[in-house]
């Protein structure tokens, strides 16, 4: 496959600048870097962005994250190693990232789990980083951005 075009981030510096620094404040907010790679990891697997899905489980290794967890994260449901806040995150991050599937895109339950995992802060950077890697994913599938040339 080849590219449409040059990723729009690139193209416009300024759209680089402000989406860059939209995806310091998550970690800032306390949320752990790693994790919050497992979250991207997730959102960019339904998404379809082969980018994002080349480079974010090479970002979570650098943050220490496990082979386990990275290979399992599509099927964290059923898998053992994630906490019961990283649990709710993730269904966070389905729910946010498919928000045309359902009539309440974003369930009283899925909101309701995180709040009891995460204070307002921590919730609204998540709820930031789920939307920020969002932007990313449907700028690189919409331009055909090639797995592999971004090496993080």
């Amino acid at each position: 496959m080849q590219e449409r075009m040059g990723n729009p981030a690139l193209v416009i510096p300024e759209a680089m600048q402000a989406l860059n620094a939209l995806g310091k404040l998550p970690a800032a907010a306390g949320l752990a870097p790693g994790f919050l790679e497992i979250v991207y990891l997730r959102a960019s697997q339904i998404n379809g962005c082969s980018v994002c899905i080349d480079g974010h489980w090479r970002i979570a290794r650098k943050h220490g994250e496990t082979d386990e967890r990275l290979f399992a994260v599509a099927g964290w449901r059923d898998a053992p190693y994630y906490s019961d806040a990283e649990r709710a995150a993730l269904a966070l991050t389905e729910a946010v990232t498919r928000l045309g599937d359902r009539a309440d895109p974003v369930p009283d339950e899925v909101w309701d789990e995180c709040t009891r995992h995460y204070d307002g802060k921590s919730l609204a950077a998540l709820v930031i980083a789920i939307a920020n890697i969002n932007v990313w994913n449907r700028l690189n599938v919409a331009t055909r951005q090639v797995a592999g040339q971004w090496k993080p």
